[in-house]
């Protein structure tokens, strides 16, 4: 349901301990008589541009070394590709990640950009890069990148999961 309020905005009401938990929320800020005062924004629904695939090309795993926190002394290197095969021009927005730890953990790694990048890929063009994650033992990975195309519309394209399996399993 999508009340109306006196500023005239379309939004939809969330309450504030959604915020507690890390919820994009905000304040809205009008006058009587608003009776809500934390809403969420509404977001325009992202589809799959056919023709738009992400892939893993590489994994590659290190142990150890200084740099790297001593419970989680493994690090995997990934890189991957983004092709645009598809007849429309797209912007790479950003970026989800989920990483499901052996031991029950899970990371969420959301944001802006891909590796500080909004790479615009037409027709024909990919963008490559690498990254990296550091655990304690094995995880399971599954993400998406989100962007619009030339028309303004959102599209996402989803990596197949993959899997950062240690040499000797230490959970």
């Amino acid at each position: 349901m999508v009340p109306a309020f006196p500023h005239g905005r379309g939004v939809s009401i969330r309450k504030p301990k959604a915020a507690a938990r890390g919820a994009r929320c905000l304040r809205l800020q009008c006058p009587p008589p608003c009776v809500c005062s934390w809403v969420q924004p509404i977001v325009t629904a992202s589809l799959p541009l056919p023709g738009l695939t992400a892939h893993l090309d590489k994994l590659v795993y290190h142990h150890g070394g200084p740099s790297l926190p001593p419970g989680q002394p493994h690090a995997f290197v990934y890189f991957i590709t983004i092709r645009n095969a598809s007849d429309r021009t797209v912007t790479l927005l950003g970026r989800k990640w989920v990483i499901a730890h052996a031991d029950g953990a899970s990371l969420v790694v959301e944001g802006d950009k891909i590796v500080g990048e909004t790479p615009r890929l037409a027709p024909g063009e990919q963008f490559s890069y690498n990254s990296y994650h550091v655990t304690g033992c094995d995880a399971r990975v599954h993400g998406s990148f989100h962007g619009v195309d030339e028309h303004g519309a959102h599209m996402h394209v989803v990596l197949p999961p993959f899997e950062l399996v240690l040499p000797q399993t230490r959970c």
